[in-house]
């Protein structure tokens, strides 16, 4: 964390310098939110890598924006980098890899060790910008500029829109496809929304907030709703809190203890997860307990 904000461990310093705080605490609220939400796709269509490949090239779009600016001298912003390596990642996941001879499992092998790897290689010749390729990737977001908000706020609200007015017909689709083709859905094209999506808000959250959280965020918030059993709806909305307490929590706990931003998020995500296993267990228990 900022040696400058090291010292104000207390609540009253906190709110004394909440303006400083109020941006980053509020992206990682509504990246969290959103990707939560998104998170109960990722998991039940077993897509748990396609989230990882998609943040591996959101961070190789950022380091490619500052390389294009430093030694080609075209500036370009490195939000849309990393939206644009993302959807570009996201489409070609999106492709049937059969005619290739190749798997779905070989493409996201592919992309995540290619993008990642490319990441470092570009990222060790911008080496002015090496602190900022650091945050993309292992998630440092101390503080979020502006745009980067904004960003996030729009992507993750038309997001959240979109899936809640288009509900029944996206989780057909995505969770029982041969009814909805039965049912006459364009299920072509509810993939592409849910895939879209993924990517949309997987690259502007990583340019904000870094890779490793987006990611935790994508996977672990429906990981520990689906432990507890719950109907679709009441899983969704769980999933989207999980995800909005590792966001924000992460960052309360990070500024509290001294610790980074991102793996503070992340571990928190992964607790979410514990809790819910523990309270699953629980309940079985509690469950064989009455019945017998």
């Amino acid at each position: 964390m900022d040696p400058q904000l090291a010292d104000t461990t207390t609540w009253s310093q906190f709110w004394d310098a909440y303006e400083l705080f109020r941006d980053p605490m509020l992206c990682a609220l509504i990246a969290g939110s959103a990707l939560g939400f998104l998170s109960v796709y990722v998991v039940l269509r077993r897509m748990v890598f396609v989230s990882a490949a998609v943040t591996q090239s959101a961070g190789l779009g950022v380091a490619l924006a500052f390389f294009a600016e430093i030694h080609v001298g075209f500036a370009i912003e490195p939000t849309l980098g990393a939206v644009g390596m993302s959807l570009v990642a996201t489409m070609l996941l999106m492709t049937d890899p059969s005619r290739l001879r190749l798997t779905h499992e070989s493409m996201l092998g592919l992309a995540y060790a290619l993008t990642g790897g490319a990441a470092i290689l570009v990222g060790d010749r911008i080496s002015q910008e090496a602190h900022d390729i650091q945050g993309i990737l292992f998630g440092t977001a101390v503080l979020v500029e502006r745009p980067q908000l904004i960003a996030v706020t729009v992507v993750g609200g038309t997001t959240l829109l979109l899936h809640l007015w288009w509900f029944r017909g996206l989780t057909f689709a995505s969770f029982d496809r041969t009814g909805a083709m039965v049912q006459g859905l364009p299920v072509r094209m509810l993939d592409a929304v849910v895939m879209i999506s993924i990517g949309l808000m997987v690259g502007v959250s990583a340019r904000a907030l870094g890779a490793l959280p987006v990611f935790a965020f994508s996977t672990l918030s429906a990981i520990a709703a689906l432990m507890l059993d719950l109907r679709l709806p009441w899983t969704f909305l769980l999933a989207t809190l999980a995800g909005a307490i590792s966001g924000l929590g992460g960052y309360l706990f990070a500024y509290f203890y001294n610790f980074p931003v991102g793996g503070s998020q992340t571990v928190l995500a992964g607790v979410l997860v514990v809790l819910a296993m523990v309270a699953r267990a629980l309940r079985q228990l509690f469950t064989h307990g009455t019945s017998s």
